[in-house]
């Protein structure tokens, strides 16, 4: 299934909220609640399995005006954390992270990143691997030129999703190595509830959260969440 349509419009949801949204089963789109009385789509994407599906949100290819909805969101959800330094993560939190520091009143922020560059230290890098690329061992790097940006300082680490919550983990592991004191995490959604019980302790603040699908005869129906 193509995604192009997909992440480009807001539409008012039926009766304001979640209520009004159509229930299970599904066949290709999941609709989710993000504020204001305002629902978007996202395209059911099948796991390497089969019988399993995901939400998916690929935020670099949506609308101006969906990124900037987020963009306000997250800002919204990590100002109470008094961050003085946004740090946005690859790849796609990269979209997010300089406009939700911009919004919390912030001169610059601090990108991570996947490429090494020649005078990068390897002590300022973490392995690590997604759900969409797993089979695709990475490092993830932080610029040791912008430790003076972040030493002793209060940070909030910005992504588009949080999944596994491997990738915010390897972060604050770099982030600690750099003197920088991690307050929490932003993200816009978070899909299923795996992070939950290995990011337990860091606040985590999210727009909406999506289950894992199973698939039946039907469509695809929520699977519910075990226990933690």
């Amino acid at each position: 299934m193509s995604t192009e349509g997909f992440w480009q419009h807001l539409y008012p949801g039926p009766a304001g909220d979640s209520a009004g949204l159509p229930g299970p089963p599904y066949a290709d789109r999941f609709p989710v609640p993000v504020g204001g009385g305002l629902v978007l789509d996202l395209p059911l994407r099948t796991l390497p399995e089969g019988d399993r599906a995901v939400a998916s949100i690929i935020i670099n290819q949506a609308s101006f005006v969906v990124v900037d909805r987020f963009a306000d969101a997250l800002a919204g959800l990590g100002r109470e954390l008094a961050p003085d330094v946004v740090v946005g993560l690859p790849t796609l939190g990269l979209t997010l992270a300089p406009k939700v520091a911009e919004r919390l009143g912030h001169v610059n922020y601090v990108p991570m990143g996947y490429s090494r560059k020649f005078w990068y230290d390897e002590a300022l890098s973490e392995p690590v691997s997604s759900v969409t690329t797993p089979t695709q061992p990475k490092r993830l790097y932080l610029d040791p030129n912008l430790i003076p940006r972040l030493a002793g300082k209060r940070v909030v680490i910005v992504d588009d999703v949080v999944s596994r919550g491997t990738t915010v983990t390897a972060a604050r592991r770099v982030l600690d190595r750099a003197g920088a004191a991690t307050v929490g995490a932003l993200a816009i959604m978070g899909q299923t509830e795996r992070w939950k019980s290995v990011l337990d302790g860091l606040p985590v603040r999210t727009v909406f959260t999506t289950p894992l699908f199973e698939r039946r005869t039907d469509g695809w129906w929520p699977v519910a969440a075990g226990p933690g």
